[in-house]
């Protein structure tokens, strides 16, 4: 499983946090970041040609064969009993599943589109650093489900 970031620099809590549920995942679930630097944002260029250039970059990461689910506000919000039972669903279905969280902008909508699922973490509007914590905090959660971990409770 492995999750496409764009955004560096990430605060101390965010890349403590991020490393905190990496390294608790089981070898069967075994769990990657690739954070990518955004796009300049500069006045010669609108955002929907930094958010495809962005998209580029993202795709050149994407692994053969896997499932690409893009975070996106508008995505299907699900508990995390429903996460667990999507991601062994997925496992089934592909090799490698691929989460995306796009930069400041959001996601490139072809990248978004071509993403053979989105997911909402919240209604809410939240900091990229926040988004990416609360996302790998409950893959780990689902997947504990899946692997009979005593992590969640309900």
């Amino acid at each position: 499983m492995k999750l496409i970031a764009l955004g560096h620099n990430q605060p101390r809590w965010v890349v403590d946090g991020t490393q905190e549920y990496a390294k608790r995942f089981p070898p069967e679930w075994a769990f990657e970041l690739i954070e990518l630097k955004p796009e300049k944002r500069t006045p010669s260029k609108s955002i929907a040609g930094v958010l495809a250039d962005e998209a580029e970059r993202i795709r050149q990461q994407l692994p053969r064969q896997t499932l690409v689910i893009a975070l996106d506000e508008r995505g299907d919000q699900l508990t995390t009993r429903e996460l667990s039972a999507r991601l062994a669903e997925w496992s089934r279905e592909s090799p490698a599943a691929t989460f995306l969280i796009g930069s400041a902008d959001g996601l490139d909508a072809d990248l978004k589109k071509s993403a053979q699922h989105r997911l909402a973490l919240s209604k809410l509007t939240l900091p990229h650093g926040m988004a990416r914590v609360l996302l790998i905090e409950q893959l780990y959660r689902a997947v504990s489900l899946l692997v009979d971990h005593p992590y969640h409770r309900d």
